[in-house]
């Protein structure tokens, strides 16, 4: 089985009032994550905000991000950018730093077919020799990668894994008997709402990214799901439920990504891991009757 498996949260990389990264925060962040039990960290992925990084910010969140984590945990490093070589020269500055795999999208803003994104991974594979994880995340990037696509990478080892954050469970689903037999390939859901029923399904692990703020919960769930306890993997699931409604608190007012990160970010200021909100321009930061209504959700869900 994957080294890669159970709950490896999506990290949420702090800002400063300046709009520089704020690693005393970030540094937290990171502790709180693996303090929570986390069993793997994702940098550099949508919820870290990627893409509002220049690319020597990235290098300096890579490299801070494995100084920090220091092999107690799989280090995953987002190298998401539009082209495929640009991937690459990420994939290469993770790979120096000690990333243990590189998460890469299908190549976006260019519309792309699905046989020109299995040489999109095939070109990365050859030119990089470090473990390549697929992220299927058709809201942000406007392609699907499709279930043979998926499957194809998989067999020719060409990924490991793949976060599905299509919202797509079906199609999760059948990646999953498509692939049951190929115990080295980890398939994890980024649906952070119905990771019970992913783990029944039988998911090799979860990538919510409110774990941010309640790291604790979904490793109780992942620990109920390995005991075969479905009743408490319910109860839990059904209390994150209610926590991510953090994420509806600011929508229509600014952006579903700043909804959601900037909900993140409100609690985990309101929860003293990070020292602000700050949203990345153009996102808009939540504002004080918003942040009191979140606050009203901690309690509510037992975090403050």
């Amino acid at each position: 089985m994957s080294k890669f498996k159970g709950v490896v949260p999506p990290v949420v990389t702090p800002l400063n009032d300046d709009f520089t990264v704020d690693y005393p925060s970030y540094t937290r962040v990171l502790e709180h994550l693996i303090d929570g039990g986390c069993h793997g960290v994702f940098v550099l992925g949508s919820t870290s905000e990627v893409v509002f990084h220049d690319e020597k910010t990235r290098r300096e969140i890579i490299e801070h991000s494995a100084k920090v984590v220091n092999g107690r945990v799989p280090l995953l490093v987002g190298v998401i950018d539009p082209t495929t070589d640009r991937v690459i020269a990420h994939s290469k500055i993770a790979k120096a730093a000690g990333a243990d795999a590189v998460v890469v999208t299908a190549p976006f803003y260019t519309v792309t077919s699905q046989s020109e994104i299995l040489d999109h991974f095939r070109y990365i594979r050859d030119a990089v020799d470090v473990p390549l994880v697929a992220y299927d995340i058709p809201v942000c990037v406007n392609v699907k990668l499709q279930r043979q696509t998926v499957v194809t990478l998989a067999k020719e080892r060409t990924i490991i894994g793949l976060k599905d954050s299509s919202g797509d469970d079906g199609n999760f689903r059948y990646a999953l008997l498509d692939l049951a037999d190929h115990k080295d390939i980890f398939l994890m859901t980024g649906s952070e709402i119905v990771v019970d029923n992913a783990l029944l399904m039988g998911a090799h692990g979860v990538v919510p990214g409110i774990a941010n703020v309640d790291p604790h919960g979904y490793v109780r769930l992942w620990d109920a799901a390995q005991r075969g306890d479905w009743a408490a993997a319910r109860r839990e699931q059904e209390r994150l439920c209610r926590l991510f409604e953090i994420v509806w608190v600011a929508q229509g007012r600014v952006s579903g990504g700043a909804a959601g990160i900037g909900a993140f970010k409100t609690a985990m200021k309101s929860l003293g891991i990070i020292d602000t909100a700050v949203m990345p321009r153009p996102r808009a930061a939540l504002n004080a009757e918003e942040t009191a209504r979140i606050d009203v959700i901690l309690k509510n869900t037992g975090l403050l």
